[in-house]
């Protein structure tokens, strides 16, 4: 019998094509407890005390826009966190969005970047070279004491600071993600020049690739930067 207090983890979703994909299967095969707030539908403010971790995953809305309502009630959420020491993974936007209530800037980048690309690592223990998925029109600076970890000449892709993690990638998306976000978002392709029948049938190839690199990081993250121990993976 496994007496180890179960892992605690609130994923914070912004809309319903976002999901969290490859991230909600590898905290599942931990035996985690996971809590997802929707936070564009719900206006409850949980605790981050009460977690071990905080998940913020990608969103349509930039996160230097005051006027989207689950703005304000999330940088309450990440500066609650970093006051009690409680890792945050971003993804995306939910990086950018870290970055910025810890004292970066976000804003509009030059050009998009969207498909499968590779980033400049420091670190490829923590951050391989990829490719990863992108789908993003802004870019942020880093916040003050934050290690940059990965970068592309539009910006920063990965950083440290503390115990938390900033991604400007998204290391959670599935071929049925991408079938919803070009369902949803097919007009931002068309914008781009992006062939959405191209795009989907690359994630499709590189599904499995893609499932290995985001538990590779993933398993860094919690072991090395959030240093937390939680019961090994099930089969």
């Amino acid at each position: 019998m496994n007496d180890q207090p179960a892992f605690r983890a609130l994923i914070v979703q912004h809309e319903a094509p976002t999901p969290p994909g490859l991230v909600s299967d590898w905290l599942a095969q931990r035996s985690a407890r996971v809590d997802v707030l929707r936070i564009d539908l719900e206006d409850r403010l949980p605790d981050p005390r009460g977690y071990d971790l905080i998940v913020s995953l990608g969103s349509e809305f930039p996160a230097f826009d005051d006027s989207v309502p689950f703005v304000g009630r999330e940088t309450k959420l990440i500066q609650q966190a970093a006051a009690g020491d409680v890792p945050v993974l971003g993804l995306c936007f939910g990086g950018q969005l870290m970055a910025r209530v810890l004292g970066g800037r976000s804003f509009r980048a030059e050009r998009s970047e969207i498909g499968w690309l590779p980033v400049r690592t420091r670190d490829p223990e923590l951050v391989a070279e990829g490719p990863w998925f992108q789908w993003h029109f802004d870019s942020f600076t880093l916040p003050p004491g934050a290690q940059l970890i990965a970068e592309t000449d539009i910006g920063p892709q990965a950083y440290v600071i503390g115990r938390s993690l900033g991604l400007q990638f998204h290391p959670e998306v599935t071929p049925e993600i991408m079938d919803a976000w070009v369902g949803a978002y097919r007009h931002e392709l068309d914008a781009e020049g992006v062939d959405p029948d191209a795009l989907l049938e690359e994630t499709r190839q590189r599904a499995a690739t893609a499932r290995a690199n985001a538990q590779r990081l993933l398993n860094g993250y919690l072991e090395n930067v959030a240093r937390i121990s939680m019961r090994p993976v099930t089969t």
